[in-house]
């Protein structure tokens, strides 16, 4: 236990701040998660839709500081290369692997 009233304030906004982020972790993941099993499923319509709440969750949990940014980008960036690998034509993100 806290000794001090400032020390004590601050332990009750460390437990606040790891709620905080413990959610939007999991709710990151959670949303990770169903973006890929929809791109392996390779129904279009609702791949497309994951895919963009995966990138939005990803991009506001780095924002937040809540992730690294390098992990979110690391992960946007892999989640991408999976959706073109498997469903080519069905994200409106361009990727600098095709040929012209």
């Amino acid at each position: 236990m806290a000794n001090k009233k400032q020390a004590a304030k601050r332990a009750l906004q460390a437990d606040t701040r790891e709620a905080r982020n413990n959610t939007v972790k999991s709710a990151t993941k959670t949303a990770v998660k169903k973006a890929i099993e929809a791109v392996q499923t390779k129904d279009l319509g609702k791949a497309k839709e994951a895919y963009l709440l995966a990138i939005k969750a990803l991009s506001k949990a780095a924002s937040k500081g809540t992730i690294p940014k390098s992990r979110a980008s690391r992960k946007i960036s892999r989640l991408t290369i999976l959706a073109k690998k498997i469903l080519p034509d069905a994200l409106p993100i361009k990727t600098g692997t095709s040929k012209k």
